[in-house]
């Protein structure tokens, strides 16, 4: 990994064309992970995503002031219905419910600094800096039920380890290269996700770029997956039916 952070750190030092000092040319953005394709087999217990890279100034000469980097990791957006529990004559029933109908499958985020000490909330929303921030586009909902079923929906994402933040997940160096870890839980939804790259300078996002990872099944749990997505009927009976040949069996070997 070192001699690929020299050579991305000269990179970044390259000077520019003759006659570019004279525009005002942002700042580029150069980033790679550390594998483009993550397998889940029956032993998958999580994994550890690096993205790394470095900023590449036009000028080649470095920023007065620090930069930030801040890297977001999204997965496929989910339609989600959100509902409240509540008593009703001795029984606990579905009494209330808010849909979303952009709720990423997984989100993580990590910065070099927190979030709002970079920028302000309006920036923070528009690119999507941290699960606060998230778009979710709750539909037929007055705000205050929102806000109110909002916050019970991050706080069940980040306590199943599926959304989540860090505000010092991000080490810069020399103000040209950078890297985070990223974990990745066991109970990851499959898909295709995100990584997105933020520079931020003055308080905006001064350069962005996006790579992709898949997060596939494969062997014997993908063959189960496809298989239920195929023939849905079928798979939905023999599940029953395995269930009740198990249970059977149970009990006979209990009676004996």
């Amino acid at each position: 990994m070192k001699p690929l952070f020299v050579l991305l750190a000269a990179l970044c030092f390259i000077p520019a064309p003759a006659g570019a000092q004279d525009r005002a040319i942002p700042p580029r953005l150069i980033a790679d992970l550390s594998q483009s394709r993550i397998d889940i087999v029956y032993t998958f217990a999580g994994a550890e995503l690096l993205v790394f890279g470095a900023v590449q100034y036009a000028d080649g000469r470095l920023p007065e002031e620090s930069p930030d980097v801040v890297i977001v990791v999204r997965g496929p957006p989910q339609s989600i219905t959100v509902r409240r529990k509540s008593r009703v004559l001795g029984l606990w029933l579905n009494t209330d419910s808010v849909r979303f109908e952009t709720a990423p499958s997984f989100f993580r985020a990590a910065s070099s600094r927190p979030i709002l000490d970079m920028v302000d909330e309006r920036t923070a929303a528009i690119f999507e800096l941290s699960p606060e921030f998230l778009q979710l586009s709750p539909t037929g909902a007055d705000p205050d039920k929102v806000a109110t079923f909002e916050e019970g929906f991050l706080r069940s994402r980040i306590e199943a380890a599926l959304y989540g933040s860090s505000p010092d997940g991000v080490d810069l160096v020399e103000n040209v290269l950078y890297q985070a870890r990223i974990d990745i839980p066991s109970a990851v939804p499959v898909g295709t996700y995100t990584v997105e790259i933020h520079l931020i300078q003055d308080g905006e996002v001064a350069a962005s770029t996006t790579r992709t990872i898949d997060v596939e099944k494969s062997g014997f749990e993908r063959d189960v997956y496809v298989a239920a997505q195929r023939e849905s009927l079928a798979y939905g009976i023999a599940s029953v039916a395995l269930a009740l040949i198990l249970g059977w069996t149970a009990s006979a070997v209990i009676r004996r």
